[in-house]
């Protein structure tokens, strides 16, 4: 069954108000037992524009996801982050299909791994379909993983746009390294005009981060 995800971007001009409501909810997480993919680490957003805090959790599903977000556990959360942070949350299916086929020998896995976080209006579908094509080499390359693509989805908040695709890299590195290399500029070229983005690459969590 594909995983589901929160996938919220805030910023937070309150972070002494702001800390009730991640301690609340952070121990409901725990008892749910969702798992925390990214928070806190380094970042760099490539296009466009993300707030300044970028959020990756994963569950069992889609469903799951959507039922923590709308249960009782939750609800008591919620309103403790909304006088101290702006937020755009989506909620998304996960990706179960094919991977990108390794080209090589991809970069050794670090401690954390790297994530491209993107959400995409496409203008020219059918102009877009060469990019699709040609980006299958830099991610075979560099490691890529697809978490999310295609699924399911929801806006609980805010405004994103209307696609929405996650990659899971090695590292943070390889992730960097793939959106920079000469190979995937070129891919990248192909979409150029047929779709607009936002794309912020991030660093997987561990719990020195805040």
């Amino acid at each position: 069954m594909p995983k589901g995800y929160w996938i919220p971007h805030l910023d937070v001009h309150n972070p002494e108000g702001f800390q009730a409501y991640r301690t609340m909810a952070d121990a409901g997480h725990k008892r749910f037992g969702s798992r925390l993919l990214a928070r806190g680490g380094r970042r760099e957003v490539v296009e466009g524009h993300m707030r300044a805090r970028n959020v990756l959790r994963e569950f069992n599903s889609f469903d799951e996801a959507m039922a923590y977000y709308h249960g009782p556990e939750y609800a008591r959360a919620h309103p403790l982050r909304e006088p101290h942070s702006a937020c755009d949350f989506l909620i998304v299916e996960g990706y179960d299909g094919p991977q990108p086929p390794p080209v090589g020998t991809p970069p050794a896995p670090a401690a954390l791994k790297g994530y491209w976080i993107v959400h995409l209006d496409v203008s020219d579908p059918e102009g877009y379909k060469p990019y699709i094509a040609a980006n299958r080499m830099p991610f075979g390359k560099y490691g890529a993983r697809y978490l999310v693509r295609a699924g399911r989805c929801e806006t609980m908040e805010g405004r994103l746009r209307s696609r929405t695709v996650v990659l899971e890299f090695p590292s943070y590195e390889a992730a960097l390294g793939c959106y920079h290399s000469p190979e995937y500029q070129g891919a990248k070229k192909l979409r150029d005009g047929k779709a607009e983005a936002d794309l912020v690459v991030i660093e997987g969590y561990d719990d020195k981060q805040t």
